[in-house]
């Protein structure tokens, strides 16, 4: 197997397009080589606990109505071509991912981290839930098969916060500064939301780099 780690945030819409666009080319791939980890990344690490407004986030964030507008048309129409239904109207807070990342990070100990992370993007992006709001994490976790009450007791505790939050600031200390980022066996960086077919070439090369070694 080769590891592939994945830094993420479930609010980042890069992130779920770079998913998507991954997704296909494993699918065309059953026989693919990678063994998949995902890693936190706050986009807005400084972000109240509680969360803030979208649009004034957004404002803020992009110099105004007007900027945020031309970020996010953009956003829009990639998602669109990646068959993505995200209903940017829908979402009204701009949540703190902590605990989000908490439980994808717990998932990750059941072995169901991917599914954890496409059911946090589909709440967010496509039905506008708050995945800042912990009833909403609980749902996820259920709906992924993890134990809701040991879920909800680990939510109430200060459980692996220090621990994300540092593995957070070791990634931008080694150089990340956007997300999404692949890292092929701890050697090989690919950054932001890349096309299936570079996927292809990629997977390709492994599989002519194995043949070699083999031979």
């Amino acid at each position: 197997m080769v590891k592939l780690d994945i830094l993420s945030d479930p609010i980042c819409p890069w992130c779920y397009i770079g998913k998507t666009y991954l997704d296909r080319a494993l699918e065309a791939r059953p026989d693919h080589p990678f063994s998949i980890e995902w890693h936190p990344f706050q986009l807005n690490p400084d972000m109240p606990r509680e969360g803030m407004d979208r649009q004034a986030y957004l404002e803020a964030k992009f110099g105004g109505k007007d900027g945020a507008r031309q970020v996010y048309g953009r956003i829009e129409e990639t998602a669109k071509m990646a068959g993505l239904a995200i209903d940017f109207g829908a979402i009204r807070r701009t949540p703190n991912t902590l605990d989000a990342h908490r439980l994808i990070h717990w998932s990750g100990l059941e072995g169901r981290q991917t599914a954890t992370v496409s059911r946090l993007f589909k709440a967010y992006f496509e039905a506008g839930q708050n995945i800042g709001d912990r009833a909403v994490l609980l749902d996820i976790a259920e709906g992924v098969g993890l134990d809701r009450a040991m879920t909800e007791r680990l939510l109430e505790s200060d459980a692996d916060l220090d621990d994300i939050r540092a593995r957070d600031a070791h990634a931008r200390e080694r150089g990340v500064s956007g997300v999404p980022t692949f890292v092929i066996a701890n050697t090989h960086v690919i950054p932001g939301a890349q096309p299936p077919e570079l996927w292809a070439r990629v997977l390709d090369e492994l599989a002519s780099a194995a043949d070699g070694a083999a031979g």
